[in-house]
């Protein structure tokens, strides 16, 4: 019984040992595994990408037409919808007490200029006098007593006829003028209203030119766009295209919604479209210089950061980015990269820097 005892002790211990060298083999195969990572190498390539924007049409030039005076309204000569040429009357004023004063000016005019021509007369009398050769006949003090006189009566007269230049002046702010050819798109008086600075009376347009308008977010003010010319649509003909030219950019970001406006013209010929109006513009942009496009998944994001994963001398390296325009082709990125990098493909915050793995490049 003893041997049985000791014969089946030498089999479990047999079985320990195999057990424990099975084990540690296994130990020592699962720490030569490392992970396999997917990687690329970073290109540069052309980023272009079509975008549309909400747009609003303007027309090249408006202008709210106010009574520099207080008057009342004498006649009406035209109504919204009128197209009008530059100089052209729209309207008549009346102002009894400019229109007096103006007749009381002009009679003051006349007055000084008569007194000045009387002076003048007797000055160039006197003058004559004394440079005959009878000596005395004229008294030193009383040519230049006449000589001021003159010039006396020479200052009132250039007096009087600023004063009644300005006052003329004032009479024909009576007459309501277009400033340039266009169309009237408002009416605010009629007959016999008393019009002063605060209500515009008429709001002539000039809409044979329309301005169109889109603001571009901050994020692409920096591209440029394929060609001068753009297509756009407008609500009240949305199956239409018409095209518009690109004229100026307003050089500076508005604060309050982060945008540029860039500008171009369109040629409303006929009227076809109206000025307000709202639109839609798509542009196509590109930028200058090639960049960097990757695919959403190569960028990482946690509460701290945005980045990619670099594989650097056998290791990875966190690389904060900035994301540009998304495109067909993947996300635009900036930041400390160049051609030839190697990134993770699929780029985590559970990937630590600084870890050893298996690279395998991705076709």
């Amino acid at each position: 019984m003893t041997k049985s005892i000791a014969q089946f002790s030498l089999v479990i211990l047999f079985f320990t040992a195999c057990t424990e060298k099975k084990n540690s083999k296994n130990t020592e195969t699962a720490g030569e595994v490392r992970d396999t990572v997917p990687v690329f190498v970073l290109t540069s390539s052309d980023v272009s990408k079509s975008i549309e924007l909400p747009a609003e049409l303007l027309p090249y030039e408006t202008a709210d037409l106010t009574a520099k005076v207080e008057a009342y309204v004498k006649e009406m000569r035209v109504d919204i919808g009128d197209e009008v040429r530059k100089g052209q009357t729209l309207a008549v004023l009346d102002a009894p007490e400019i229109r007096t004063k103006s007749a009381e000016y002009k009679s003051a005019l006349f007055s000084a200029k008569a007194r000045y021509q009387s002076s003048k007369d007797v000055y160039d009398r006197l003058y004559n006098a004394s440079q005959a050769k009878s000596a005395g006949i004229v008294a030193p003090v009383d040519l230049e007593k006449s000589r001021n006189q003159k010039l006396a009566d020479s200052a009132a007269y250039e007096s009087a006829k600023s004063l009644a230049q300005s006052y003329n002046e004032v009479a024909g702010y009576l007459l309501i003028t277009a400033p340039f050819d266009g169309i009237v798109t408002a009416r605010n008086a009629d007959r016999g209203a008393l019009v002063g600075q605060t209500v515009p009376i008429f709001t002539v347009q000039h809409t044979r030119t329309l301005r169109l308008r889109v603001a571009v977010p901050e994020l692409y003010v920096s591209t440029g766009t394929a060609g001068k010319e753009v297509q756009f649509s407008v609500q009240s003909n949305p199956n239409k295209s018409f095209a518009a030219q690109f004229v100026r950019k307003s050089g500076a970001i508005d604060p309050k919604n982060r945008t540029e406006i860039w500008e171009y013209l369109f040629v409303n010929k006929n009227n076809q479209l109206k000025a307000g109006s709202f639109a839609y513009v798509k542009l196509n942009l590109q930028r200058d210089a090639p960049s960097f496009v990757v695919a959403p998944g190569t960028i990482a994001t946690n509460q701290e950061r945005k980045f990619v994963i670099a594989v650097r001398n056998g290791k990875t390296e966190w690389v904060d980015v900035r994301q540009g325009m998304s495109t067909e082709k993947g996300i635009e990125i900036f930041g400390d990269l160049k051609n030839g990098d190697t990134l993770v493909v699929r780029a985590t915050d559970e990937r630590k820097a600084g870890a050893e793995a298996v690279w395998k490049i991705n076709p």
